[in-house]
């Protein structure tokens, strides 16, 4: 017995939404990870630092602030004794293209040899696959100083922005 053929469309075919997002989208929560080393001019003298920074961002590329969050970190000096602990608030924007952010929040200075110091500092990054930044701060006793510098951003963590909150 032949089949007979199935009978012909009265709508033409319509596929739903598949539900993903673009690889293009990078919105959500992020936790990010990676090295730091940076040249800093205090107390009349340079010297470079090494450490790590761990950041919590929330980032929404479209909107004018496109990056917030926080940042804490650590670093060690090569030539003198002790290191550097911050915690800063991030902000940044990609309204002039690539995304630049400022930084700010207190830093502290630790030595073996002396009481911890406290301070504060501002700075600007901008992102460009790894993350050059300039900051600028205070340390009590030891005065201002200035820091150039890199960080390695590697993601750790990322909560995609869901589909319901396009």
């Amino acid at each position: 017995m032949p089949i007979p053929d199935p009978p012909p469309r009265q709508h033409p075919p319509v596929v739903g939404p598949s539900g993903f997002r673009t690889t293009g989208d990078l919105d959500g929560l992020y936790v990010w990870l990676g090295p730091t080393a940076a040249a800093s001019h205090i107390d009349h003298d340079w010297d470079s630092m090494f450490g790590a920074d761990l950041a919590v961002l929330r980032v929404k590329e479209r909107e004018p602030i496109a990056v917030i969050g926080g940042s804490l970190g650590a670093s060690k000096w090569t030539m003198r004794d002790g290191g550097r602990i911050w915690v800063d608030a991030v902000v940044a924007t990609r309204a002039l293209g690539p995304t630049i952010g400022v930084t700010a929040g207190p830093v502290l200075e630790l030595a073996a040899l002396a009481h911890p110091r406290a301070g504060a500092s501002v700075g600007l990054w901008l992102f460009a696959g790894v993350t050059p930044y300039v900051r600028v701060g205070a340390v009590q006793e030891l005065g201002m100083f200035g820091e150039l510098g890199i960080r390695i951003a590697l993601p750790v963590f990322r909560t995609p922005r869901s589909s319901t909150n396009q």
